[in-house]
């Protein structure tokens, strides 16, 4: 077993550890690819998931600045000895990877590398990813690889324990694709119940206002207030179905990109000016995440549509291994303590049912003519 700086029983122990630690496809490849680079003492590590066109659906790498990646390119397509990995099912110990017959070179911002060791990672009989390394961090034998057999056994070692967390991952992603397909079905039914059932009686109260108005116009206004308040209960209901939708645009871009983008749309549509800012923020559990972006949207919506607001300033930062959503605003205000229906109506009600469910804590701050500021903290996971 090479001698890098974390090689041994333990540093093998930890890079496992640390793979199944996780659940998100995307952080088991980062943990992939940062082990091997650590416990191989590599200068840089790659992993690749292929697609189904000869490119790869994820390259995830560990050694490469964010500066370099972007000015790489795009991902890379398989061919050379990617496709070797991918194609052959072999592992690939190279004393210099650009003498190699199938080297086709590389992008000019790409960094360059000499020895190289690259395998598969296999899940059964299908090929699920490749591995690789390049530039060992020890002194190199005249015209020889850096990278032992030793190396090459422990890196099989890490790949089929890679291919468990990563399998496992996906399950776990298509689980949960499953759940919210599921549960997007069981709400369109109940929302074409509910909603339909309102609407016909809604339909035939406007139709007996219709007919009363000439010839009984006091019975007819009673009926079109019959009419107004089944149209706010669909409202209402049509609304707390669709909120309980968990947005793609959480799961693909996080919290702060998707508050950032929604508060950009908001202050694009309103009068009022809508300012978004984020510190120290670290991604949190799924459903911890979810709650924030619900209180904030349902302070937001209480804030440009009921408050009269000029200004409206959403943050979000770090506190302690947690995070506080702050949404303030210069509108109206009121007296939370007042009557119990203004909290109904503001949504409160609903948004501390939101924060206590992931074990958090919601202060609500306001007062007639001295704007509301609504204060959201989570613990961490």
């Amino acid at each position: 077993m090479s001698q890098g700086p974390r090689s041994g029983l333990a540093a093998v122990s930890s890079a496992l550890l640390a793979m199944s630690r996780h659940l998100e496809v995307r952080d088991v490849l980062k943990t992939i690819v940062a082990s091997a680079r650590e416990l191989l003492d590599a200068q840089y590590a790659a992993l690749g998931v292929p697609d189904d066109h000869g490119g790869f659906a994820q390259f995830v790498v560990d050694g490469v600045t964010d500066a370099q990646w972007k000015a790489i390119g795009p991902l890379p397509r398989q061919h050379g000895i990617l496709a070797a990995m991918l194609h052959e099912a072999k592992v690939e110990r190279l004393a210099d990877v650009r003498k190699d017959p199938r080297f086709e070179g590389w992008p000019s911002a790409h960094p360059e590398m000499s020895d190289f060791l690259g395998l598969p990672i296999r899940d059964g009989d299908e090929i699920i990813g490749a591995l690789f390394l390049a530039n060992k961090n020890c002194e190199k034998p005249e015209g020889g690889c850096g990278f032992t057999a030793e190396d090459e056994e422990l890196l099989s070692i890490l790949a089929q324990h890679a291919a468990i967390a990563l399998t496992n991952a996906r399950l776990y992603e298509r689980s949960r694709e499953l759940t919210i397909a599921e549960e997007r079905s069981r709400l369109a039914h109940e929302l074409h119940d509910a909603v339909s059932q309102k609407l016909f009686s809604l339909r035939l109260t406007a139709q007996a206002a219709a007919a009363l108005v000439d010839r009984d116009p006091s019975r007819a206004k009673g009926e079109l207030q019959q009419v107004a308040a089944l149209a706010a209960e669909a409202t209402d209901e049509l609304r707390a179905a669709v909120v309980e939708l968990r947005p793609a645009a959480l799961d693909e871009d996080g919290l702060i990109a998707t508050l950032r983008t929604q508060v950009q749309v908001l202050d694009r549509a309103h009068g009022a000016r809508v300012t978004f800012a984020a510190s120290g923020f670290r991604a949190l559990p799924a459903a911890q995440e979810e709650a924030l972006l619900r209180v904030a949207q349902e302070a937001l919506h209480n804030a440009l549509r009921h408050s009269g607001a000029e200004h409206v300033d959403v943050t979000v930062n770090r506190r302690g291994s947690g995070a506080v959503l702050r949404v303030a605003d210069d509108g109206s205000g009121f007296d939370p303590h007042l009557t119990r229906s203004a909290g109904r109506h503001l949504g409160l009600v609903s948004m501390r049912d939101r924060t206590s469910g992931v074990g958090g804590t919601l202060t609500v701050q306001s007062a007639p003519g001295k704007g509301t500021t609504i204060e959201m903290e989570v613990p961490g996971g």
